[in-house]
């Protein structure tokens, strides 16, 4: 060899050379690349979930003396948590100002002699009973103004319902014990005089049109039924029960119709073990707290049960001794509540939690309250008034409330529920995770019901029966399928194929049994045809004297749907379904969702299939066949076992693509998070459920972090089929690599 000839070959190594570095060095770090990416979603995910699992924190802040004495009946501060309010039994309202460490700002002595005093439960206002068997009825205010860029905000007290007492006793009766509530322009009283009379008034509030004040109509009624000894009274904001506490039993009386009072039952509602020491309600008023002297606070509210709603014990939380103060979070399911011996407790009703536990207190709390916004907490121990900053934004979202049965306010029993908005101020957020993962599963099961057969049966029969002629042409057109937009298949499911099925369910019924039953009537009788009918179609191209079956069986199968919905299910069978059997039926339903996203995971399936049958090596098939076998047992003995790991790779791979769609489920399905197994019934996916509310959520808010928490479930879903399909096909490839 010449030296030049060396030279060039020399040169030519090296440059090979420097290629395949090249080569491998950008397929390691695009390798590389990808699972830093995976990596860094996955950790963005977990940092944007986090926060929904830290507990409360409780931070001391504030701590001032009060300038007047006497029992706190409404204590409370102002959203921006500046100014503080307190009303005493003795008729004076007092304002502090924080910023100023608690400077008394602005006080009030109202005038009269006071027997009683009572405060609502959803809005800030007082009533104060008179001796005189009268009332009034105040709350407090503040009016923000920004002189000079400067927030400035100024308290008063007003009255909503006027000035002037109103009367509550005409007798004149001291008024011993008191309860009122708002609801819109309506006010309810119910008191218990002196002479131990129960009163209850209703006062109807009308706007009059000439001057804008609002006129009262009274309507008074006795409470009938009431016991000798009453420890409380407790009216709901929504005006709908009056609860009167004699002891350890609580009285319910419907106070809908205050012209039909009546008593509907009495309840002990006392804990095992422990005395009543407080009654209170929720936020919403839906829900009746009782405290016990032994720690345990129980949750009651209305479940229907067989046609009769009646006052039912949920649940019971436990605090750390005797409960003297409770206080309900504001438009939110939690409460807290500060024992005899200073030990302060922060449960939510939703997770059936305690968020927090900790001695933050003496042994005299007198009043405690929560801010507005739930982020300071106010307790007077003694003569002194302590602030706490409070931590604990997603008190709502526990491990429990996501993945078990929750009895949420108003059901008849516990269920997993979706529901993360509402119009009402007072909503429980319901955010378990099981029905749209249900869902999810749900989905990917039809479709994949529908798509697994066809497209294992056309690959198989690509790959090891048609014409390498039609293979051309048949395989590259099923590949193209995958490339129609997911938007255009749902948009079609949603708007033509749902209105199609649901008019012509008898056809469709009889498409999915005739087909198949004709296909193999078809290959019998194929079978039987003299040789010179069978072969006049070229090897490989049977495929095509199916065509015109399948277009005839369709044809036939729809011609007769409204025949047999006439003769059979009395002109309809949607009716039919519902009414005689007690199937319900969605337009888009699964049955929608399975055809449509089995269409779209078809192609997904049959090209790594077909793929996985045709590379199967010919030598095997041909040595089979030499030793006698027929082709079919060739198939299915040696060609679809060494197949196998690339067809399970296959199958999971179509499995990963419909646990992901979005489009088809969101267009195809009508989003409803139940969880039912029925074909005819929809359903709510993860993916779904994140383009559909993920727009609407308020960011950093607990139903935003929980959509990032369905994501998250997402991955780690997908995560799980791709590693249980990688393992499953390494072991098949083990396993008949040696073929």
């Amino acid at each position: 060899m010449s030296t030049q000839t060396q030279t060039l070959a020399l040169s030519g190594s090296r440059g090979r050379w420097l290629k395949d570095r090249l080569a491998q060095i950008g397929v390691t770090s695009g390798g590389i690349l990808v699972l830093v990416a995976l990596l860094l979603i996955f950790f963005y995910l977990l940092y944007v979930v986090k926060p929904i699992f830290d507990s409360a924190h409780v931070e001391a802040g504030q701590e001032f003396s009060l300038a007047e004495g006497g029992n706190t009946a409404l204590l409370g501060i102002e959203e921006q948590n500046e100014l503080v309010y307190r009303f005493n039994d003795q008729g004076l309202v007092s304002f502090y100002s924080l910023p100023e460490k608690g400077k008394r700002i602005h006080s009030v002595q109202l005038d009269g002699d006071i027997t009683s005093v009572a405060r609502s439960i959803n809005d800030k206002l007082v009533a104060y009973g008179l001796a005189d068997g009268r009332f009034m009825v105040l709350s407090p205010k503040f009016n923000v103004s920004y002189p000079d860029n400067v927030r400035l905000i100024q308290p008063e007290v007003v009255f909503p319902f006027g000035e002037a007492p109103l009367v509550l006793d005409e007798q004149q009766r001291a008024l011993q014990q008191l309860s009122i509530a708002r609801n819109g322009d309506d006010l309810a009283a119910a008191a218990l005089t002196e002479d131990g009379v129960g009163l209850l008034t209703r006062f109807a509030g009308k706007e009059n049109f000439i001057t804008g004040e609002v006129e009262l109509k009274p309507t008074q009624v006795t409470i009938p039924g009431l016991p000798e000894q009453v420890d409380q009274l407790l009216l709901t904001p929504n005006l709908r029960f009056l609860f009167v506490r004699s002891d350890n039993d609580v009285y319910v009386y419907d106070v809908r119709n205050i012209n039909k009072v009546r008593l509907r039952n009495v309840l002990a509602m006392n804990a095992v073990g422990g005395n009543i020491t407080n009654l209170s309600l929720l936020s919403g008023g839906n829900s009746l707290l009782v405290a016990n002297d032994n720690g345990k606070i129980s949750q009651w509210f209305e479940v229907t049960r067989d046609g009769k709603r009646e006052f039912t014990f949920i649940r019971e939380f436990e605090a750390n001794g005797t409960i003297g103060q409770v206080a309900s979070e504001v438009n939110r399911k939690g409460f807290v509540t500060v024992s005899d011996n200073g030990s302060l407790d922060i449960f939510h009703t939703t997770g059936g939690s305690r968020l927090f536990s900790d001695k933050l207190a003496g042994d005299n709390v007198t009043a405690l309250a929560m801010s507005p916004r739930n982020s300071m907490l106010l307790l007077i121990d003694g003569n002194r008034l302590s602030t706490f900053h409070v931590e604990n934004e997603h008190p709502e979202v526990t491990w429990r409330a996501m993945w078990t049965k929750v009895w949420y306010e108003g059901y008849p029993e516990p269920q997993y529920v979706w529901q993360s908005t509402s119009g009402s101020s007072d909503f429980e957020a319901k955010l378990s995770l099981v029905p749209i993962s249900f869902g999810t599963i749900k989905a990917a099961f039809y479709a994949l019901l529908f798509a697994v057969p066809i497209a294992i049966a056309g690959a198989v029969y690509t790959a090891y029966f048609m014409s390498p002629g039609l293979r051309k042409v048949v395989k590259p057109t099923v590949e193209i399928m995958e490339a129609l937009p997911t938007v255009i298949l749902g948009f079609l499911a949603g708007l033509w194929l749902a209105p199609l099925i649901e008019t012509h369910l008898p056809g469709i019924v009889i498409l999915l049994v005739m087909l198949p039953v004709s296909i193999l009537l078809m290959a019998f009788i194929w079978h039987h045809l003299p040789k010179n009918i069978r072969n006049a179609v070229p090897e490989g191209w049977q495929s095509i004297v199916l065509l015109p079956l399948v277009v005839l069986v369709g044809w036939m199968s729809f011609a007769l749907s409204p025949v047999v919905e006439t003769m059979f299910f009395g002109g309809n069978a949607r009716s039919f379904l519902t009414n005689e059997l007690g199937i319900g039926f969605d337009q888009r339903n699964s049955l929608v969702v399975g055809i449509a996203m089995g269409f779209a995971v078809i192609p997904t399936i049959f090209s790594i299939a077909e793929d996985a049958v045709f590379s199967v090596p010919r030598h095997l098939t041909n040595g089979s066949l030499a030793l006698g076998a027929t082709p079919w047992q060739t198939l299915t003995r040696v060609v679809m076992l060494t197949a196998s790991p690339g067809i399970f790779s296959a199958v999971m791979m179509g499995l990963g693509r419909a646990v992901g769609e979005t489009m088809i489920v969101l267009m195809a399905t009508g989003n409803t998070p139940v969880m039912d197994l029925s074909i005819f019934n929809g359903m709510r996916t993860l993916a779904a459920n994140i383009a559909v509310e993920m727009p609407e959520a308020e960011v950093n808010s607990s139903h935003y972090r929980v959509l990032f928490l369905a994501a998250f479930v997402l991955f780690v879903f997908t995560f799980m089929f791709n590693t249980v399909a990688e393992f499953v096909r390494q072991r098949l490839r083990d396993k008949y690599s040696s073929m």
